[in-house]
Order: structure tokens, then sequence, then C-alpha cells
């Protein structure tokens, strides 16, 4: 294998594993927050939903910023890290996980607030009064009803994931195979004037962004079962 392949391919292992990761937390995370975003009338949905919603709109390098500070060892999350595993947040792979899930967020929690908004409360009501108790309620009924929701919020989260550099570069630096993934890579070449280099991780990037989207759209317009 190629320099450029040995090196294609190490950072894509180190990028699908940090998008898999990712996804898996955020689908035992986004759902619960999606559904309380959709349905309460507390009045400290409007901050939380603008809280969630920070990646949509800050810079990826003012996130990277401060999640850094905070996974330093005098931060709050680099002292307990330091306290429990007896070792640095701040350039590792688990590091870049904790700021994946706050990047990654909003593309999955939304579009599920989104799909619970719509949801026909009639069952819910039905359910209740059989006392069926709400936690019952959301995984018996919520979940399996949005099924299609969840699958395409998670492709969303894994895509986006894919393709984050800012935050990455801030607090995962470019250690091979254990920060390094593909937008890193493509600065590497770009900055070595590798172009023939940048453009194999570019198209590959591509053409992945293009069958995501691709597959999501018709999952979410057509009628797919199950």
């Amino acid at each position: 294998m190629t320099s450029i392949g040995a090196d294609i391919a190490q950072a894509a292992g180190v990028t699908g594993l940090l998008a898999l990761t990712t996804t898996l937390f955020l689908l035992v995370l986004s759902p619960p927050l999606a559904w309380w975003i959709a349905r309460t009338a507390s009045k400290w949905r409007p901050p939380v939903e603008a809280l969630v919603a920070l990646p949509l709109v800050l810079p990826p390098t003012v996130i990277g910023f401060y999640l850094l500070l905070a996974m330093a060892p005098d931060g709050p999350l680099g002292a307990i890290a330091l306290a429990v595993a007896g070792a640095p947040l701040a350039f590792t792979f688990a590091g870049l996980v904790i700021g994946s899930i706050v990047y990654s967020l909003p593309f999955v929690t939304g579009p599920l607030a989104s799909a619970f908004r719509t949801m026909d409360t009639h069952l819910l009501e039905a359910a209740s009064s059989l006392g069926v108790g709400p936690a019952a309620r959301f995984l018996r009924l919520v979940l399996p009803m949005h099924r299609k929701a969840l699958v395409a919020a998670g492709v969303l989260g894994f895509a986006h994931t894919v393709g984050e550099f800012g935050i990455v570069l801030m607090i995962g630096g470019n250690i091979p195979g254990e920060t390094r993934v593909l937008s890193i890579a493509l600065f590497d070449r770009v900055e070595m004037l590798d172009y023939a280099g940048a453009h194999a991780i570019a198209a590959l990037l591509l053409v992945f962004s293009l069958v995501v989207l691709t597959f999501t759209y018709r999952w979410l317009r057509q009628g797919v079962p199950g």
C-alpha cells in the first residue's frame, strides 16, 4: 500500500470509529432530550434549545477552544479524567468523542424534536389511561413510531461527525492513529502541496457525503417499510 493509501486508511479508521462511537452516544442521549424539547412547557426550553443548537452558528474553533480549557488538567472535565482514569483528556480519542457529541448534538436532536412535535397524542393519552408510565410510553410507543426519524437522525449525526475539522484540531491535534481524522489528513496534504493526495481524500469525503444525503432524503420522502 502506498504512503497516501496507508495514510487515508489509518485516518479513515479513526474517523469511522469516532463517528460510530459518537452516533451511538447521541442515539442514547438525544431522543429523551428531543422529547423534552418537543413536549415541555417549561420556561427553560428556549435556553436549552439555544444551547443545543449553538454548534449550528458558533464557529467550531470557539467550541473547541472552550472544550480544550475544560479538558485541561485544571479544567472540570480534565480534573475528573485525571481522578478517574489517571490520564489527560485533551488530545485523546476520548476527548474527541466528547467534542464530537457536542458538535453533532443539534444534527440528531433537532430532527427528532421536529418529528416528535407532529406526533398524534391520542395513543399516548390512551396508554396513560391504561396505567402505562411515561418511560414505558416513550420506549414502547414513541420510539417505535419514529424509527424512520431515528435512523435519519443517526445517519446525519454520523456524517456530520465525519466532516469535523475545527473542534478536532483544537482538542485532538494531529496524532496518527489516535486523533488524526480524514479532515486533518486532507489539511496536511494541502500544507505539503500534495494536491494529488488532497484530491483523493477530498473526493472520498465528497462521495461519502453525497451518498449519505441521498440515502437520508430518500428515506425520509419515500414510504420505507419498518
